[in-house]
């Protein structure tokens, strides 16, 4: 167990370190596009680094419940939808605060009531996990209705972007509640090993994964942008 989160904490390392060797060259990409790259591996790591070091879990009634995980996800899921955002308002100087709040909103409950119900046993587990899915929900819709008509509507290469990264965020966090149901904290028809590997394998993706995915689109607009201001002046 404890080797796999240690190699976890070293491609989360070279994650970060990637995205900033990226941002020595921003090629028309805003820097907090970036920082906020660079951080949502940093901080990933460092939670399951507390895995990696015996720390960041609690053994409680024959289950393994890791806390560290949430932990992670409360302030890294919050910053990938931070990045959507962005990369959906791309080309607008006014960001929409309010899409970007309901989106981090509905998302802090998400992780919060997926915490509870992985402390909870018997019908109040399902209570919470159930309050978690709507909420994801909601967060399914504000990226596929709002989020996607305001890229859609700047520019027909930003809309297929935001498409591309939107549907490969969205098929990993469908992913997250259904492991979690079928794992130990669930219903518990596969093995601890099963969620455990799942669990190391859908951050390394949904993380650097869409990160690399989220920026690679967006620096090739970005150097559009930049080509078309230099040929009109």
């Amino acid at each position: 167990m404890y080797t796999l989160h240690w190699i976890y904490f070293i491609i989360m390392a070279i994650g970060a370190l990637y995205f900033y060797l990226l941002s020595r060259n921003p090629s028309g990409v805003p820097r907090y596009e970036y920082v906020i790259a660079i951080f949502i591996p940093c901080w990933s790591g460092t939670a399951y680094m507390s895995i990696a070091l015996g720390q960041g879990f609690l053994e409680m009634n024959e289950r393994t419940i890791y806390f560290a995980r949430y932990l992670d996800w409360v302030v890294t899921t919050p910053l990938l939808l931070l990045a959507l955002s962005l990369t959906a308002m791309f080309y607008k100087k006014q960001k929409d605060k309010a899409i970007i709040g309901s989106l981090i909103g509905a998302d802090v409950f998400m992780i919060l009531t997926g915490l509870i119900a992985d402390f909870s046993e018997g019908a109040q587990k399902y209570i919470w996990y159930s309050l978690g899915v709507i909420a994801l929900v909601i967060i399914l819709y504000i990226i596929w209705y709002p989020l996607r008509q305001i890229a859609t509507t700047s520019s027909e290469e930003l809309g297929k972007h935001y498409t591309r990264t939107a549907l490969y965020l969205t098929l990993f966090w469908i992913a997250y509640p259904t492991v979690w149901l079928l794992g130990p904290s669930g219903l518990g028809l596969t093995q601890s090993i099963v969620d455990l590997l799942a669990f190391i394998i859908l951050p390394i993706f949904s993380k650097v994964g869409f990160s690399i995915l989220d920026l690679a689109g967006l620096r090739r607009l970005g150097l559009t942008k930049v080509n078309d201001s230099n040929l009109t002046l």
